[in-house]
């Protein structure tokens, strides 16, 4: 796995097997990044169900200003500070993250809001979950923010007051990431 795009282009991130079941797919990463587009630059984002950080090191490489990451797994959790490392050792800067070693669900977030949320939570419970995703995002999420949702291709993430704006992946077999803006 790697950060494909901007200062830390090519840089290889640490996998952990036995703390991410599912790390996210680098092709599906660029899509996403070619979408956003400038957005990124000077975002604040937040990575949830983080697992090896990759989105939100991609952020950072790419111009986001500041990345937090809240996974549960305590192994996970030091894999991301480790590839936090490598990120800014590559990118030759002090990288401004914090780590938050929590269930999604049950975290209470800052009051400063997200630009960019990024979340990637284990496919099986995205149904169990996503109402109480969507509360989240209502709580975090600065006004113009986006949400950027990994789900199997067959799941489309909703609820009322948002709009899915665009799908990127090929289909129900593959992994997909749902945009998704308040409406």
């Amino acid at each position: 796995m790697r950060i494909s795009g901007g200062k830390a282009r090519g840089v290889t991130l640490r996998v952990d097997k036995k703390a991410v079941h599912r790390p996210a797919m680098d092709k599906l990463r660029q899509g996403i990044f070619s979408s956003i587009g400038r957005r990124i630059e000077n975002a604040r984002v937040c990575d949830l169900f983080a697992g090896t950080g990759a989105y939100g090191l991609e952020a950072l490489s790419r111009g986001a200003q500041h990345a937090t990451f809240v996974e549960l797994n305590r192994r996970a959790t030091t894999m991301i500070s480790s590839n936090i490392a490598i990120v800014a050792k590559s990118m030759q800067e002090k990288l401004d993250t914090k780590i938050v070693t929590s269930d999604a669900l049950r975290w209470t977030p800052p009051a400063e809001r997200y630009d960019i949320i990024f979340v990637d939570p284990p496919y099986e419970l995205i149904a169990k979950i996503e109402n109480r995703l969507f509360e989240i995002f209502d709580q975090t999420l600065a006004p113009n923010g986006l949400i950027v949702f990994e789900t199997p291709g067959q799941i489309e993430p909703t609820a009322p007051g948002w709009t899915l704006r665009k799908r990127l992946g090929k289909g129900i077999d593959q992994p997909t990431a749902c945009l998704i803006e308040r409406a």
